[in-house]
């Protein structure tokens, strides 16, 4: 089970100060139990892992083995909440280098409608006009700018070298219910679907459809990937004692922290395959708790990669900073270091030893360094990278969340800054129904 370190945050913060937090966290935990607090009405992932059924598990798998069985390559059309979680994951697991073998076990995944680069989606397209492709289109509305220009050139394309019958297999649509432009596309076309529940955000539905059936087209177990969440879900639950529950923990611990002027998290990995889950954590984070002028800006970083760019200014830069490092505590392969008779290198000290081993005492002697220069660190130590642990990983920061919004004094689960952007564009995009904005903005230009 997952399990968090706070011990190297207690030269900057005291052990009685985090303990302090514990009727706050256990109202924060009421709120959402209960459905009392702010966006209450975006709780549905709350209990999703324990309440997820076989018969929905089955559905995402046999739908995942049509596009296994009739696709070279799958494109995952969304952005945001719609596209991060399932790369998380998918990145996360599978090897590095994958997409260059040429004896491949599942299609290869590609990601798009997350921007709007000519170049990309010129390059996408072409690289997609000798190959058996499959798409699926994740939008509740279906009128999300950045998702919906991309499906529509993909679409076309589909149905242009598949033919519109093929297309009709390859093309699944996970969205709303009933309304928006992308339900209203999926019936007349009779497209399979998958609904993205009313009460589950976009950065909380990496558990539903939105990330489950794109993780089993990658070939892995949503199945263990649902049942480390649910340990997970049982492991932070409100029965849990305050010193026992590590979201409740970790929650306190940042929210003391950023009190104490530690304005700033920098998720902290060692190992590449993580970076996307950072990705996917700065979204949770940022869009849950940047609101009212406040909240902690979340930062990632890849050690030790980064150690040679971001090094310096962690080690001795402004002290607004505090680490969050996931841990992984056992890697998947062997590798030793070689002996050398030269030792032009000097690294024959290293012969015999395993790489991780020399990555383990990189990452210890980091925190040291870092704890040394004034920043606090926590860490979060999982036992592997497989789909068990990285479910409860999922779970344990969404949980985590959830209750340092309530503590922050925010609504964690609204976006309403996302908007503004939005606005702007379609103002000078002339888009129907802006025409008051195009002029006022047309002013400003």
């Amino acid at each position: 089970m997952i399990s968090l370190n706070i011990e190297k945050t207690f030269g900057f913060i005291s052990e009685a100060s985090v303990s302090a937090y514990e009727a706050q966290v256990k109202a924060a935990q009421e709120a959402l139990e209960n459905s009392t607090g702010k966006g209450n009405d975006f709780l549905g992932w709350l209990h999703l892992p324990s309440s997820v059924s076989k018969e929905h598990l089955a559905d995402l798998k046999a739908t995942a083995q049509v596009l296994r069985d009739n696709c070279e390559v799958v494109i995952v059309a969304g952005i945001g909440g719609s596209y991060l979680g399932t790369r998380a994951v998918i990145e996360a697991l599978s090897n590095s280098f994958t997409w260059l073998q040429d004896k491949k076990t599942a299609p290869v995944m590609i990601y798009a409608g997350h921007n709007i680069s000519e170049d990309y989606l010129y390059e996408l397209t072409e690289f997609l006009k000798d190959k058996k492709f499959g798409v699926i289109n994740i939008s509740k509305s279906g009128t999300t700018t950045e998702t919906a220009l991309a499906f529509r050139l993909l679409k076309k394309q589909c149905e242009d070298q598949r033919g519109k019958d093929m297309a009709k297999k390859v093309i699944v649509a996970i969205t709303d219910a009933q309304k928006g432009a992308a339900r209203v596309t999926a019936d007349k076309e009779g497209y399979k679907s998958f609904i993205i529940p009313d009460n589950v955000g976009g950065r909380f539905s990496v558990l539903t459809p939105v990330g489950l059936l794109p993780i089993a087209i990658a070939g892995f177990d949503i199945e263990k990937l649902i049942a480390g969440a649910a340990d997970m879900e049982k492991a932070c639950g409100i029965d849990v004692p305050f010193a026992q529950n590590p979201a409740a923990q970790y929650a306190a611990t940042r929210n003391e922290l950023y009190k104490n002027g530690k304005k700033i998290e920098i998720l902290v990995n060692f190992c590449p395959k993580l970076h996307y889950v950072s990705e996917w954590w700065k979204q949770l984070y940022g869009e849950s708790e940047g609101k009212e002028n406040k909240g902690i800006f979340p930062a990632a970083v890849d050690f030790s990669t980064d150690l040679h760019s971001m090094g310096q200014w962690i080690q001795e830069g402004e002290r607004t900073i505090f680490e969050t490092v996931i841990s992984v505590e056992k890697v998947d392969h062997k590798l030793e270091v070689p002996s050398d008779e030269a030792n032009l290198d000097g690294l024959n000290f290293l012969a015999g030893k395993r790489v991780d081993e020399v990555n383990k005492m990189a990452e210890l002697g980091t925190q040291l360094a870092h704890v040394d220069g004034g920043v606090p660190n926590m860490r979060i130590i999982i036992e592997k990278l497989d789909e068990y642990n990285i479910g409860q990983l999922l779970y344990f920061f969404e949980i985590g969340c959830g209750i340092s919004g309530y503590l922050l004094g925010v609504n964690p689960f609204n976006q309403p800054g996302v908007e503004a952007y939005k606005k702007n564009m379609f103002a000078l995009l002339n888009k129907p129904g802006y025409e008051e904005e195009s002029k006022a903005i047309q002013a400003r230009l």
